[in-house]
């Protein structure tokens, strides 16, 4: 007879293949991608996200590192009660990422640091693409580059933008300086809700 331990396992375990999948996804990588980057094959990362292969500490402890999160985050441990968020930067497309947010469904949060414009650079046309999900951002500091479709726009500290990532957008920095952002993403399309501000304030 199972233990309720087991059967928590249990449940863990038979949840890690999607989250795998949406973390990826998320992440914007391909499985081929992963494949080079950890060493795993190709079969057994499409078997592992479709729950058809174990997960292992030998497969889980690589992809961890690969996609720069706590093992506990990636097999969706338990919470443990500690509300504190212990952020693992990664780099992508030559910008820092730092997670806000410690669960891979629903929104995702991160603060992105993207490096100056190199010197004498120019405002060439950015390479823009699409995806499923609705991104807002809000720049903290220096100038950042928006290309969203027809539009190119500059957004500055205290400015904010939202938009549907099915529309074709880009980013780039606009300044000498770095410039750091919050974004704030919603894979499969989720949008914040703003309240209405009350009467009288």
């Amino acid at each position: 007879m199972k233990s309720m331990a087991d059967e928590d396992l249990t449940e863990v375990l038979t949840a890690v293949g999607p989250r795998l999948r949406a973390l990826r996804r998320t992440r914007g990588t391909t499985l081929a991608q992963l494949s080079e980057t950890t060493g795993i094959s190709l079969s057994t990362l499409s078997r592992l996200e479709a729950g058809q292969r174990k997960p292992t500490l030998e497969l889980l402890l690589p992809l961890a590192k690969a996609y720069g999160v706590q093992l506990d985050e990636l097999v969706g441990a338990p919470a443990t009660g500690d509300p504190r968020v212990h952020p693992r930067p990664f780099t992508r497309h030559g910008q820092t990422f730092v997670p806000l947010t410690r669960y891979l469904g629903g929104l995702h949060a991160y603060k992105q640091i993207m490096p100056p414009r190199p010197p004498g650079g120019r405002d060439e046309p950015l390479e823009q693409r699409v995806h499923e999900g609705y991104e807002w951002l809000y720049v903290l500091s220096g100038r950042l580059r928006l290309a969203l479709g027809e539009h190119d726009l500059v957004l500055t500290s205290g400015e904010a933008a939202e938009f549907d990532t099915r529309t074709p957008h880009g980013f780039a920095n606009a300044g000498d300086q770095p410039v750091e952002f919050l974004s704030l993403f919603g894979a499969q399309g989720e949008r914040i809700h703003v309240r209405a501000r009350p009467a009288g304030t």
